[in-house]
């Protein structure tokens, strides 16, 4: 049977149960219409719907551009070291006129839904899911962990993620950025406030929220270190588990001994949050 035909036809559809003790890779699956809604989905071997963790990939690019590509060189890493993990990459719709935010946090939104739906199809726990993103991805993996209830999120990885757009607009550390964040979101913090405070993670930081680990670059030129400081201030005073790293010389997104020290953080993090209970 196979998983990208059985997934399209919906978790109500009657199926067959498949089988858990073969590894699976399915690309390009549909979570909703557009061409843009499609995850890339990797499945371990002797997976258990009540046991097997998943990692749902989340890229950046400014909203406007990226694609899930992007973590192509990464996925075969996270194997290695969650080799009975599940992992989701997925797509959104970009931001354009036509599709200013919400929408790709809506898109998100739908994604984890869609996963959660097919848990049993695909063989995993849907209450055992981190999220890993990356600028803007990382923006929106907090706002779906922080604000949503559909899944309970067990963690989350923050590569350099913008986390209070307000502060971004009013205190720039580029004179592009107002201009940039006006075009993502149609309005101003003046104009409307709600939408920017809607559309940051740091004003949902609580004490249920979900423990995060945040990477930044010290010397990031596009998104400044004040924003994950900021979020580490929340989660600290909200008494959440988080974890700070700040890599003094790097920008936005670093190789070599930096990103290895990553993986290892990341991996030290997750067998805390997820494998230790």
């Amino acid at each position: 049977m196979s998983l990208l035909s059985s997934c399209q036809k919906g978790a109500g559809a009657s199926q067959a149960k498949p089988d858990y003790s073969v590894a699976e890779t399915n690309l390009n699956v549909a979570y909703g219409a557009d061409s843009m809604q499609r995850m890339d989905i990797y499945l371990p071997a002797n997976r258990s719907d009540k046991t097997t963790k998943s990692i749902v990939l989340i890229h950046g690019g400014g909203w406007n551009a990226g694609s899930k590509n992007d973590f192509a060189s990464q996925i075969d890493t996270l194997q290695k070291r969650f080799p009975d993990f599940a992992i989701f990459n997925i797509d959104y719709r970009l931001a354009t006129s036509s599709s200013i935010f919400p929408t790709q946090e809506n898109d998100v939104k739908s994604a984890i839904d869609f996963i959660a739906a097919n848990a049993t199809t695909y063989g995993i726990n849907k209450n055992e899911m981190a999220l890993l993103g990356v600028s803007a991805g990382a923006h929106l993996a907090l706002l779906q962990a922080y604000k949503y209830d559909n899944v309970k999120i067990k963690a989350v990885i923050d590569f350099f993620g913008p986390t209070d757009l307000t502060a971004m607009y009013n205190k720039p550390w580029h004179s592009m950025i107002p201009y940039l964040l006006q075009m993502l979101t149609g309005t101003t913090p003046s104009a409307n406030p709600k939408v920017y405070q809607q559309s940051s993670p740091a004003y949902f930081v609580n004490a249920q929220t979900a423990p995060t680990l945040i990477l930044q670059g010290g010397s990031d030129q596009i998104v400044n270190p004040s924003q994950s400081r900021l979020l580490k201030d929340k989660l600290e005073t909200a008494g959440v588990d988080h974890e700070l790293v700040i890599y003094p010389r790097e920008r936005h997104g670093w190789q070599g001994a930096n990103l290895k020290d990553s993986f290892d953080r990341i991996e030290t993090f997750l067998k805390k949050q997820m494998l230790s209970n």
